[in-house]
């Protein structure tokens, strides 16, 4: 064991320090925990949120949209330009898909809601909401009389109380000439199955009909308005996306993920960001308090120090040891810190300790992501803090002049 860590131990251990002092080097300990325990939950809920809004939207939309916005007419050759993109390397599948707005009636009530026709042999492979069926089956076949199927949310079942086998009618804006002017397109459906995404807005406002009564529903021919790709590696979108267009051809547009919902992963990357400054400012408080302690320490000890320079202890010794104070203090605030905001956000992470309202937050509790990385450089900013905070105070201590001390001793 060194003389400097030795003094140090000492010193900290010993019962016979001021009380002032010990409760400014409690605080000082409760203060850099408080700072790094928050710091670790705050980001943890951040990054929790980013993950499980991005895991919900790979799982209900696609990695990379393919359109053709020239043409009003949609895609007329999907199925020959899916199977050309399926060979691009990295590209998983391809499914052809028709959107619309519809006003969707059910039991004198009516309200907007977005009606993808799908392949469904094709779309189950990818589509994580058509795997997570809370009730009813994946079926479009049409029943006894000839009604076809459909799937909703599960909101949106729970709001208007709808089950497997109730009937809705789909009205479209996109309406038939007749003698009587332009009259929209009205089609019954029979709720086969109820859907659970686990996100807010698909379960509350998509339906998903067969393609072939999307496209009688548009009073459109045998054409999609998008082709959906997914991938195996959806980070990788942003390098296909030009692939993917110079294969389609001239006309065609890909749209990736990160560009649909660019808005919100930027607020959550800018929030984060705040947060860990703002949140950051209690441990630099904490550290102006580890200041303060060396400071008084200084000053208490101040005859002590004389002693041990004058039998010999070098200057450089006298600075390390009060350097061994402030890392020894911030080291313990460090790891009741790391333990306090570990310990919280895995048990809140697993038991879904705070649970909040979807409509608002998309997700129906507060999900906590904890990070290595993130309470490794907390640790280390917390660290840093604590040593330049001792740097004055050892400076001082180091210049103390024993003559100018003990000469009335």
């Amino acid at each position: 064991m060194s003389f400097e860590w030795f003094v140090a131990k000492r010193y900290l251990r010993s019962p016979n320090r001021p009380a002032v002092l010990r409760l400014v080097t409690a605080f000082s300990v409760i203060g850099v925990a408080a700072g790094v325990a928050t710091l670790v939950i705050a980001l943890a809920m951040n990054t929790g949120f980013r993950e499980t809004l991005q895991d919900r939207l790979l799982g209900v939309t696609a990695h990379i949209s393919l359109t053709h916005p020239g043409d009003s007419g949609g895609i007329h050759n999907y199925a020959a330009l899916a199977q050309k993109l399926q060979q691009i390397p990295g590209v998983h599948s391809v499914t052809p898909a028709i959107y619309q707005t519809v006003l969707l009636s059910f039991g004198g009530q009516a309200r907007g809601a977005v009606v993808k026709g799908i392949d469904l042999a094709l779309e189950k492979q990818g589509d994580e909401a058509l795997q997570k069926m809370s009730a009813g089956a994946l079926d479009f076949s049409p029943d006894a009389d000839g009604i076809e199927g459909l799937l909703i949310g599960k909101q949106l079942a729970d709001e208007w109380r709808l089950h497997p086998g109730d009937y809705v009618t789909l009205t479209s804006p996109q309406g038939r000439l007749t003698p009587f002017g332009l009259m929209p397109r009205t089609r019954r459906f029979r709720v086969s199955g109820i859907f659970d995404s686990g996100f807010y807005d698909y379960d509350e406002n998509w339906c998903f009909v067969a393609l072939s009564a999307a496209q009688s529903l548009a009073g459109a021919s045998d054409i999609v308005n998008v082709l959906e790709l997914r991938l195996a590696r959806p980070e990788q979108a942003t390098d296909l996306a030009p692939k993917i267009e110079q294969s389609a051809g001239q006309g065609f547009v890909a749209t990736t993920w990160m560009e649909e919902n660019r808005a919100l992963f930027r607020a959550l990357r800018l929030e984060k960001l705040v947060t860990a400054i703002f949140i950051g400012l209690i441990t630099f408080v904490a550290g102006l308090n580890i200041l303060v302690v060396l400071s008084m320490t200084v000053t208490d000890k101040a005859r002590d120090i004389a002693v041990l320079i004058s039998f010999g202890t070098r200057r450089q010794q006298i600075r390390r040891i009060f350097l061994l104070l402030g890392i020894t203090i911030g080291a313990m605030g460090i790891v009741a810190g790391l333990l306090v905001g570990y310990t919280f956000t895995l048990i809140a992470g697993a038991y879904h300790l705070i649970p909040l309202d979807p409509q608002v937050y998309a997700v129906p509790y507060v999900p906590f992501h904890p990070s290595f990385f993130d309470g490794l450089w907390i640790a280390l900013a917390a660290m840093a803090i604590a040593i330049l905070a001792t740097v004055i105070p050892a400076r001082e201590a180091s210049r103390l002049l024993p003559v100018e001390i003990l000469r009335f001793e």
